[in-house]
């Protein structure tokens, strides 16, 4: 299959070499450029979707997912799709499929949970929004690159579960993050204080992960904080535009963007533990 893949970031880097390890014809392109090995590099958004049957974009946020997807889909041919893997708000998801629809485009919403571990071993999970019969259609090309694929509902709602996803690991690793200190601070071993967490029913595989890496020092980014908080950003202003108070959510939000200002931001998300463990 023809694909236009745009956003070679860490994670569209990974997904696109997984088309083309997959045996599609895959033509990228980045706005700093760079190359995968196995496709065909253009010059523009624009130069890589004429004949595209399928265009997928992995960008920062919504002001890119705008930017680049007004250019694509001014090339690409009626009745192609377009899938959005990018977080964006569930508003600027339900934007692109009216304008996707008003070209006669297809159109997916379809962010994924994993972070570059799991984009490199194919094992994302899609959280898709749009037409379930486009969906079907989509789906075998999505498990080139991912292991499961949900449809969350209409336009707009993968975007709205992505989000729900990332607010509740982020809530998640900022209160081990802190427990950990306070453990520390109360002459506790954290450690210790974590192997007794991991044998409980309330500690899930996500929490024990952070934990293992927070007690490691393992801060290598494949969810930096600076990503974190640009995320958590999108959930609150998605909560004030359809009247959902999120104080729990407002207030982890907080945590990331300290630690982002103090200097934390290229670190993974488990790098928070740094406010308050220190060694």
């Amino acid at each position: 299959m023809k694909i236009a893949f745009l956003g070679l970031g860490a994670m569209g880097s990974r997904m696109a070499l997984r088309l083309v390890a997959a045996g599609h014809e895959v033509t990228v392109w980045n706005r700093t450029p760079r190359r995968v090995d196995g496709a065909a590099a253009a010059a523009t958004a624009a130069a890589a979707v004429p004949g595209a049957k399928v265009v997928i974009a992995m960008l920062r946020d919504d002001a890119a997912s705008a930017a680049v997807w007004n250019e694509a889909m001014a090339g690409m041919a009626p009745g192609a799709l377009g899938i959005e893997m990018s977080t964006v708000t569930p508003a600027q998801a339900r934007a692109l499929h009216d304008a996707a629809a008003a070209r006669g485009l297809d159109f997916l919403d379809a962010p994924v949970a994993g972070s570059r571990p799991q984009a490199e071993a194919g094992q994302l999970i899609f959280m898709a929004g749009g037409e379930a019969s486009v969906l079907a259609q989509a789906e075998p090309l999505l498990r080139d690159i991912g292991a499961a694929v949900h449809h969350a509902g209409g336009p707009g709602a993968g975007a709205m579960v992505k989000l729900m996803v990332n607010s509740l690991f982020g809530a998640q690793v900022a209160v081990i993050a802190e427990l950990l200190g306070m453990a520390a601070n109360a002459g506790i071993d954290p450690a210790r204080a974590v192997d007794i967490l991991a044998a409980t029913p309330v500690a899930g595989p996500a929490a024990k992960a952070a934990a293992a890496a927070m007690l490691a020092r393992g801060f290598a980014p494949a969810f930096p904080i600076d990503l974190v908080e640009k995320d958590f950003a999108l959930a609150r202003r998605t909560g004030e535009e359809n009247g959902s108070p999120l104080p729990v959510t407002a207030a982890v939000h907080a945590v990331f963007a300290a630690a982002k200002s103090e200097g934390y931001g290229a670190d993974n998300i488990t790098g928070v533990v740094q406010r308050y463990l220190t060694r």
